[in-house]
């Protein structure tokens, strides 16, 4: 089996088009590249974050006390910022 260096410099070896193609297939060859599996593990991770729990708590807290403080996210407020 190649080491991670002997792959990386087949891979800037390759012509464009191949890389470009590899780096779309990417995501189905190393699945933990799929953002969505990374989110459901961090989702499915049972380990206590007390100080995670007690920040959503603050935030809830606000949210239900001022509620308007909170304005809904819009998607233009995704758009690239120039």
């Amino acid at each position: 089996m190649s080491t991670v260096a002997e792959i990386e410099a087949a891979i800037r070896a390759l012509p464009p088009s191949e890389r470009e193609r590899l780096a779309e297939d990417l995501p189905s060859i190393l699945p933990e590249l799929r953002g969505d599996i990374v989110w459901q593990r961090i989702i499915n991770d049972e380990r206590p974050r007390p100080a995670l729990s007690a920040l959503g708590d603050r935030i809830e807290a606000q949210f239900k006390a001022h509620p308007g403080q909170f304005p809904e996210i819009r998607d233009s407020d995704f758009d690239k910022r120039q």
